[in-house]
């Protein structure tokens, strides 16, 4: 799908979307749970949709009725083969819940998710008693449990999506389990899983985010859980109202265990007028200067910050960015190579990003490179463009944001779905 964003001036209030983070999180602990939970406010991005399938694959009942969405939990895997699309938290959550079984599960993905390498879960769950082939490190990848406890090492320096897959599997266990993690990053992405199973009634003992004792014999309770907004997507709301208007953002919450809810102390730091108030965020644009900040725990970021630089007087530096070649594209390169085309003085090093601005922003044409956050990225920053911008594979947002566009409507900007 192409895009075409104008320049323009935006002002309004929309609703922030769900977090698809925290929906699936609360889908895999719904799984667990024996009886029926609701989700309240529930994502139907392409990665929340996977992880519905996956949970049915593995035995849980869904029924939608208007906005209500029902899981009937229970553990028992009906098929085989599963498919998790191309979610990286889908694939790493749902690998290790299909370990508890005791026969072959074949896990599936598709896009770039085929070139994201697994070899932290086939290691660790190899020493977890778990049989698991892979294709050359990479998907698909074939599984037999059953997972057993005991006492692992656990290397966070990739991702934290693994651990978490860990913290939700581990204690239906019988007996207790002990991870000792190292170079762990994004330790407050492993505070939403904490947060969502103790929701669901489970303990998890977080020593110093280095040790995590998980009791066995736990179990999930069927809950009532409402997903937050999502502030990864929020991010590039924010940061479009700090460059080019005003924005009112509902149903988030600065309160939030989210890691991507530090975009609201880098915009004041360079200069937009932020107001917080009960689940809702304002932004005007403003004078702005550069900053620096470092996206080592919420790597997310880096996208709508580079937007963010693109417009601040003078040096911006996004520090903690070597995670950024293994998200859906090399993001660090794939920033540097469209903004260019638009007149951005940007360049991609190994751990940061360095921007000189402020840009004049030409029209032209751009490519998504099928990541949703370049994606939103190059769209919000076309929005102060001084011309046209044509963005290729535009539908890449529905990974995380199915109604991007047309929030981004609502709020003035100029576009035409060509």
């Amino acid at each position: 799908m192409q895009v075409s964003i104008e320049a323009s001036g935006i002002r309004g209030t929309i609703a922030a979307a769900p977090s698809k983070s925290l929906m699936q999180r609360a889908v895999a602990s719904a799984l667990l749970a024996e009886g029926e939970s609701e989700i309240i406010n529930p994502s139907f991005c392409d990665d929340a949709l996977a992880a519905l399938e996956m949970a049915k694959c593995l035995g849980a009942e869904i029924n939608q009725s208007g906005g209500r969405l029902l899981i009937k939990g229970g553990y028992k895997p009906v098929c085989n083969d599963i498919f998790c699309g191309e979610s990286g938290l889908g694939v790493r959550v749902f690998s290790v819940l299909a370990s508890l079984h005791n026969e072959w599960i074949q896990i599936k993905g598709s896009g770039s998710l085929l070139k994201r390498p697994l070899d932290m879960l086939s290691d660790t769950l190899s020493k977890m008693g778990v049989q698991i082939i892979t294709n050359r490190g990479f998907l698909p990848v074939k599984i037999k449990g059953p997972l057993k406890e005991g006492v692992f090492p656990v290397d966070g320096s990739v991702s934290s999506q693994f651990l978490s897959g860990l913290l939700i599997a581990l204690p239906v266990l019988e007996k207790d389990s002990k991870l000792i993690v190292s170079n762990l990053n994004s330790k407050m992405y492993i505070d939403l899983t904490t947060g969502v199973l103790k929701h669901f009634g489970i303990n998890v003992i977080n020593e110093g985010y280095s040790i995590f004792t998980i009791p066995g014999s736990q179990k999930y309770l069927p809950a009532e859980y409402t997903v937050e907004g999502d502030w990864s997507g929020a991010a590039f709301f924010l940061v479009l109202a700090a460059i080019a208007g005003e924005i009112t953002l509902k149903n988030i919450s600065y309160r939030s265990f989210q890691p991507d809810r530090m975009i609201i102390d880098i915009l004041r730091k360079a200069g937009a007028d932020v107001e917080t108030g009960e689940n809702e965020i304002r932004v005007k644009r403003n004078g702005l200067i550069a900053f620096e900040a470092d996206v080592s725990d919420c790597p997310d970021l880096a996208p709508p910050l580079a937007v963010l630089a693109s417009f601040c007087s003078g040096r911006s530096v996004i520090k903690g960015t070597q995670r950024l070649k293994v998200k859906e594209s090399n993001r660090g390169e794939v920033l540097m190579k469209e903004m260019s085309k638009l007149g951005v003085n940007i360049f991609n090093y190994e751990n940061r990003i360095v921007i000189e601005g402020p840009a004049t922003v030409c029209s032209g044409e751009v490519d998504s490179h099928a990541d949703h956050r370049i994606s939103m990225a190059l769209t919000s920053l076309s929005v102060a463009s001084e011309g046209k911008v044509v963005i290729n594979g535009a539908e890449s947002v529905n990974k995380s944001y199915p109604s991007f566009y047309r929030d981004i409507a609502a709020l003035g900007v100029k576009m035409e779905i060509l």
